[in-house]
């Protein structure tokens, strides 16, 4: 195996350019936490076992000129695209903790999430971690590199990849426009309660304007969030999983249309 690596040097150094490209771009492994050089194993370790399919492509480069360049340059956007749009999803969770925070009182606690580099309110941060553990429960490594990584090096190549540039900028938008309706379906049952919730002290205040509403109110509401998000959290995970199994779907249909595109199958 070794020694076929050595003869096929250049098309190894295109996968391990891809697999870089797409751990420096993930959720999990993109974090800054994590060594660089447990990243570049990491990549070299996916490329050394994705190398034999991709050989079968029958790979003849140069190693040396513009082009074999170009084309370095194309797998590193391939993975880039592949973890961005990961990335997207798992914005999907944060943002529904943002978007209900400011209603039970947490809209100043702002928390420095390690994982994105990016200060994250404390619900998003909540959210994002449950996220994290269901990605891991449901196989979401395997999917990434298994579906993901291999199967891209059986469907896409950067030729490939600017003639079916249509299906990946509509995958793209298309993964920008879910994932504010995502974040609006799995935090509408709670942000609706804080609503009723608010709604309610407001009338409170004005039936008995003796009681300090605004030392009251915030422990309702925290105290009802918490309540509504226990009961809630196995609704929860499981709107998670379908939400990422989703997005490895729209990555399965992305392959099939650039192959359907250039004339072959998946």
């Amino acid at each position: 195996m070794l020694d076929e690596i050595l003869k096929a040097a250049p098309a190894f150094l295109l996968i391990a350019v891809r697999a870089l490209a797409m751990i420096e771009t993930s959720p999990l492994l993109s974090s800054d936490a994590i060594p660089q050089v447990a990243k570049l194993a990491l990549a070299g370790f996916a490329a050394y076992t994705a190398f034999p399919s991709a050989l079968v492509r029958g790979w003849d480069l140069a190693p040396y000129g513009l082009n074999f360049l170009f084309l370095v340059i194309g797998e590193g956007i391939i993975g880039i695209i592949l973890g961005f749009f990961l990335t997207i999803i798992f914005s999907s969770f944060s943002t529904a903790g943002q978007f209900f925070s400011l209603q039970m009182g947490f809209g100043a606690s702002e928390t420095f999430d390690p994982l994105a580099q990016v200060e994250n309110p404390l619900m998003g941060q909540f959210l994002n971690t449950v996220a994290m553990l269901v990605f891991l429960s449901i196989g979401g490594f395997q999917e990434l590199f298994l579906g993901g990584f291999w199967r891209s090096l059986q469907s896409i190549s950067i030729i490939s990849l600017v003639e079916g540039r249509e299906a990946v900028v509509g995958m793209l938008l298309g993964g920008l426009s879910r994932l504010f309706m995502d974040a609006i379906v799995m935090s509408m049952p709670i942000l609706g309660t804080l609503f009723l919730t608010s709604l309610a002290t407001g009338l409170i205040s004005k039936a008995a304007p003796q009681i300090n509403i605004l030392a009251e109110g915030f422990p309702i509401s925290i105290t009802v969030a918490f309540l509504l998000i226990f009961a809630t959290m196995p609704f929860m995970v499981e709107a998670f999983s379908r939400v990422l199994a989703a997005g490895f779907q729209s990555i399965e249909d992305l392959y099939m249309q650039i192959g359907q595109q250039i004339g072959g199958g998946v």
